[in-house]
């Protein structure tokens, strides 16, 4: 169920548009989303050079001089990521810049299946065997208590870089793995300005440190890496404000002419080379491609095709994981639909869904639980078998629960667990599963309000006001995504002049419509295309949601609107 809201923050827009030199929606859009005045002129116009300071993320410092001795000493580090997104990122930053300074150097990621998530004690004595000397994680290790203790009992130096939640101890302390040296900005300690950045953009800022100890220009730091940070801020869902937003805009100008071989090859066998790459892409096409290897066969191809530095080796790298991409969406429409009969059958009436799926592959649990989560919009647990006997699994949360302090309070009945408010991953015995499910419902204090989507509306906008000029100041706002939602437009009485379904799918809905103010215009509804024709019969009129857009069709511009919710209204 949806529930309609107009944003009703006060400010003086017309003063803020004049100071800006922007339109006073702008200006109300840009309150909408919490900004302050004083951060609004890096909002609208974004400096690469008002990224915060290295050495501000506690422990940077030591870690820098820390690697440029073992580098010295030649002695080996090993790299150990993990198989999402940010991983493959931090982990091709850290390779990339140790190699570039003469280091010997290796990485590991885990395994999603074999290993699980983060580093884990068979690392650890692989490790010992093959005599490494420091062990450097990136987007993992915050969690690894019982590895990394072992580990240090082995003799190995340690040095954990992450920027997942810190656990607390019971009397509310930090709990922290035992290493030479823990970098995380959730860290109580850590006094970093923005603590929401993803474990790519941790990597980025030791490097930067380590660099400048060589006395490598800081634009030299950026260039190499800003488009993996880019890539792991969308891809690990940060908010993108503040330096998230900074180093995002700067790499969307540039990113379709990477130098980096393997991600343009990627963006080639994709077909984005011949447009502006938005965050969009990367967060629907680019990413899932990065992320298909992980999950069906290894993180490691993304990373090879990351480093490649032969365009033929490139080229097959990308396409395999196009492919594996390909064979992930069929899956995943698969268990999907088996996972929505279940809920349909058995949970319809619980507030928190926990679904089991016999024959899913594990790597798949996170995204159901993410359809689930927007079809039904509540928090969501899909949890899949293992090859030990196990169930495994990971959720995805709404706005009002938070999830990670959900599996803290059911500890009891996990094996291990981690995440943040709106996700996370866990495991359990299966004969724990339903006192799980049942625990979690029972102890819930989500409302039936809290369970109602909320739709948030910037403006109720005239047909009329919706210009080329308009849509253009609306880009300075972009990029879009977690943390900085693309505007929402609303309108009523809007006259239903003709309609025609598309698509192969017949899943896109054409229209003429015409708004309160007489202004006719295109639109574009993206749903059942014969089931909103029989609905359309019935009705004259409708209420909608929308975003306008420029259709630049054969050189011919023209405004078409992209209508995301609508309500049929009257005859």
């Amino acid at each position: 169920m949806q529930q309609w809201m107009l944003y009703t923050k006060r400010a003086d827009f017309n003063e803020i548009s004049a100071r800006f030199l922007i339109l006073p929606y702008t200006a109300r859009i840009m309150v909408n989303r919490d900004i302050k005045e004083d951060e609004m002129e890096m909002f609208l116009r974004p400096d690469i050079g008002a990224l915060h300071s290295p050495y501000l993320l506690e422990g940077i410092k030591e870690a820098a001089l820390f690697l440029k001795n073992k580098i010295l000493s030649n002695k080996s580090i090993l790299i150990v990521g993990d198989y999402d997104i940010d991983g493959v990122c931090s982990t091709y930053i850290y390779y990339s810049a140790l190699k570039k300074l003469g280091a010997c150097v290796d990485y590991v990621i885990p395994d999603r299946i074999k290993d699980g998530y983060g580093i884990n004690k068979s690392i650890i004595n692989e490790a010992a065997y093959r005599g490494i000397d420091t062990v450097l994680t990136c987007d993992n290790g915050i969690s690894a208590f019982e590895a990394l203790s072992y580990g240090k009992s082995l003799g190995l130096n340690i040095i954990v870089t992450d920027h997942h939640e810190v656990f607390k101890d019971e009397n509310g302390q930090d709990r922290l793995p035992e290493a030479d040296i823990v970098i995380d900005p959730k860290k109580s300690t850590c006094t970093y300005p923005y603590k929401e950045i993803c474990g790519a953009m941790v990597a980025y800022k030791l490097v930067k440190a380590l660099y400048g100890l060589y006395g490598i220009e800081e634009s030299e730091v950026f260039t190499e890496f800003e488009d993996f940070v880019s890539i792991a801020t969308v891809g690990d869902v940060m908010p993108l404000r503040d330096e998230n937003r900074i180093i995002l805009k700067q790499s969307l100008k540039r990113l379709k002419n990477t130098k980096n071989i393997g991600l343009l090859k990627l963006i080639e066998v994709c077909s984005l080379n011949s447009k502006q790459i938005t965050s969009f892409d990367i967060g629907f096409i680019i990413g899932p491609c990065i992320n298909a290897g992980g999950r069906l066969e290894s993180a490691e191809t993304a990373l090879r095709l990351f480093i490649s530095d032969k365009e033929d080796e490139a080229v097959n790298l990308a396409l395999h994981l196009k492919e594996l991409n390909d064979e992930r969406k069929a899956l995943t429409l698969k268990n999907f639909n088996i996972a929505v009969e279940q809920v349909e059958k058995l949970y319809l009436n619980d507030k928190i869904l926990v679904v089991y799926l016999k024959d899913c592959h594990e790597s798949l649990a996170g995204i159901i639980a993410g359809r689930l989560r927007e079809r039904y919009y509540k928090p969501v647990f899909v949890l899949t078998d293992t090859q030990e006997g196990t169930l495994k699994g990971s959720g995805r949360s709404i706005e009002n629960y938070d999830m990670f302090k959900g599996l803290c309070s059911a500890d009891i009945y996990l094996l291990k667990y981690g995440g943040h408010k709106m996700a996370a991953g866990l495991s359990l015995e299966r004969e724990k599963l339903e006192q799980f499910r049942k625990y979690l419902n029972e102890n819930c204090t989500l409302s039936e309000d809290d369970l109602k989507e909320k739709i948030w509306i910037d403006i109720a906008l005239p047909f009329s006001y919706i210009t080329i000029d308009f849509l253009k100041e609306l880009e300075l706002l972009e990029p879009f995504g977690a943390g900085n939602a693309k505007p929402a437009f609303a309108g009523r009485d809007i006259e239903i002049l003709s309609a025609r379904v598309f698509g192969s799918e017949r899943n896109v809905v054409k229209l003429k419509v015409k708004g309160s103010d007489g202004f006719v215009i295109d639109a574009l509804v993206f749903t059942d295309g014969d089931k909103f024709i029989k609905e359309c019969q019935e009705y004259k009129y409708m209420s909608a949601v929308f975003y306008p857009q420029i259709n630049d069709y054969m050189g011919r511009k023209n405004i078409e609107l992209i209508i995301r919710h609508y309500k049929f209204t009257g005859n």
